[in-house]
């Protein structure tokens, strides 16, 4: 008799992600929770999982790692990488609050944009990240900026946006012009510059209104990830994917939060059937959930 598929999913929240968990399921997992996991608890769970099971039967086995914290969710990805014993190892994935294959398919639908209207991608593209203090904004940050771009993360505070920037810069490697932080308070002046936008603030709050629209002379693209309304970028649409945005002068597009929910529903549900059809163990984060976004979108 075959062993089911068991994904062990870890988070240090009180409660796993209801999105997460519909997700494992579709994908053919049957879920196993693990609630307010410390760092230091991880190499146990990983290794009662691993040697509970043999090598075949490993094969049918997952562990993922949730939570609303990037920088957690990494380093208790890396614990659970460095507890493996060969020929005992299992796929990981750390997808905090669906952050990183958010993300991920947001940087890739505007990615795609860039190539198919300005034969551009990220590199040298001036980047605004609106509400990106979270996680989706700083893996955001981080993936345009490895491309090339520079970034700047507006939160309402600029000692936290700042603080982010430099978590992104010395923890995750950006080159060029890395991650930058900023006020809110400066958007005004910042958008006159901007060729991409990327909206990730909470839902239900504007962060971009029509007169900051018509106002940003070089934007390009902008993507907004609000699905509640009002829409995050006035302007844009749920559906909208390279739509005119009403208003722009400089004749930019926009991308809504169901085009690249798409996305980043198609991402998640490839990752987490990858980790079993492989046959291989496969440690996937923010980086490996772009590639995977850029292959859907292409």
């Amino acid at each position: 008799m075959e062993k089911p598929y068991l994904l062990h999913m870890i988070t240090p929240a009180k409660n796993l992600s209801a999105f997460d968990v519909n997700m494992a399921f579709d994908a053919g997992w049957h879920a196993m929770p693990y609630l307010g996991v410390e760092l230091d608890e991880v190499a146990t769970i990983v290794q009662d999982t691993i040697f509970s099971r043999g090598p075949k039967s490993l094969k049918r086995t997952g562990i993922f790692i949730g939570g609303r914290d990037m920088h957690l969710a990494m380093d208790m990805f890396n614990a659970a990488k460095e507890a493996m014993v060969p020929p005992f190892e299992i796929s990981v994935l750390t997808d905090p609050s669906g952050a990183f294959t958010t993300s991920a398919a947001m940087v890739a639908t505007v990615n795609h944009q860039l190539k198919i209207r300005h034969d551009e991608d990220l590199k040298g593209q001036n980047v605004l990240v609106l509400g990106g203090t979270g996680p989706v904004g700083a893996s955001a940050a981080v993936l345009a900026a490895k491309l090339g771009a520079k970034v700047t993360i507006l939160g309402r505070a600029v000692d936290k946006a700042n603080l982010v920037a430099e978590f992104c810069n010395t923890r995750y490697g950006t080159v060029v012009e890395g991650v930058k932080g900023d006020a809110n308070d400066h958007v005004d002046d910042l958008i006159q510059d901007t060729d991409l936008i990327f909206a990730t603030a909470k839902a239900g709050i504007q962060v971009l209104s029509e007169q900051q629209v018509a106002a940003a002379g070089k934007l390009k693209i902008a993507a907004d990830l609000n699905a509640v309304p009002p829409a995050g970028i006035a302007g844009i649409s749920l559906h909208d994917n390279g739509v005119a945005i009403k208003g722009s002068k400089s004749n930019a597009v926009g991308i809504g939060p169901l085009a690249i929910g798409d996305i980043k529903y198609k991402t998640q549900q490839g990752l987490l059937i990858k980790m079993y059809s492989m046959g291989v163990p496969l440690y996937f984060h923010f980086e490996d959930a772009f590639e995977v976004a850029m292959e859907i979108v292409n």
